[in-house]
């Protein structure tokens, strides 16, 4: 899957978000001063061509809808982040992110939890 540029991935954010709709749709998504109706065209041109973004025709007008999910691009970007930045090792991620972040005893411990789950899961799974 190719990276996104910041453009494409505000474009895609806001596909996502409306799930499908017209060029006008995703433009009315921009806050205000809103970019120009021909930019907004061209990214989504692009993720056409991508693979990003699929259309259905009717008349003259393409109505717009994601061909990737949400959460398998996180999934790949994600990747990209932890091998780019933390050396391919996830507990370098969450060591880095638990530390730079001003995290509440809560969201610690929610954390906790869902490690507790994953281990608990793996460890079934080599029964």
């Amino acid at each position: 899957m190719k990276e996104l540029t910041k453009a494409e991935e505000q474009v895609m954010q806001y596909l996502w978000d409306i799930k499908k709709g017209f060029l006008k749709d995703i433009v009315d998504k921009y806050p205000d001063p809103k970019p120009a109706y021909t930019t907004i065209s061209t990214v989504v041109r692009v993720l056409v061509n991508k693979g990003f973004i699929g259309f259905k025709t009717y008349g003259k007008s393409n109505e717009y809808y994601p061909l990737i999910s949400k959460k398998d691009y996180a999934k790949v970007f994600v990747k990209g982040v932890v091998k780019g930045f933390f050396n391919n090792s996830a507990s370098r991620l969450v060591s880095f992110f638990t530390t730079e972040n001003d995290l509440t005893i809560t969201e610690l411990e929610k954390l906790k939890k869902q490690l507790e789950k994953q281990i608990e899961l793996k460890k079934k799974a080599k029964e």
